[in-house]
């Protein structure tokens, strides 16, 4: 039987004493990401749906709910997801092909990544509301 007397060994450590580093949180996030879409996925199909339907009722529900405050947050969220899960797809494309895996530039893209996200956003949420 495994001795549980525990009081001479160390206690194993956990990730509550490591901070992680920003590329696991990224790694993290990119699987998030692209979970998270097919929320965003299911939404636009709905008011897709709710478009062919034909009921006018039904589309002026769904579309209220989309250019409302919460599902207006919720796209924006959405877009910054796809921003950032591409952008970090063409990195992890890269990184297949065997580069940028040195500290320094593996550092570097994390800041493109995060920083082109960011950008893109912007610039998609200004060319919608410029609509």
């Amino acid at each position: 039987m495994a001795d549980v007397n525990r009081g001479d060994r160390p206690l194993s450590p956990h990730l509550q004493v490591y901070r992680l580093p920003l590329t696991a949180v990224m790694s993290i996030l990119h699987r998030i990401t692209g979970t998270a879409m097919l929320v965003s996925i299911a939404l636009v199909t709905w008011w897709l749906l709710a478009a062919a339907s034909g009921d006018e009722a039904t589309f002026k529900f769904a579309d209220g709910f989309l250019s409302g405050y919460i599902g207006g947050f919720i796209m924006l969220c959405s877009l910054f997801g796809l921003c950032y899960h591409a952008l970090n797809g063409v990195r992890h494309l890269l990184w297949d092909a065997g580069y940028g895996f040195e500290l320094k530039s593996a550092a570097a893209s994390n800041i493109v990544v995060l920083l082109g996200a960011v950008g893109l956003t912007a610039l998609g949420w200004l060319a919608w509301i410029a609509i």
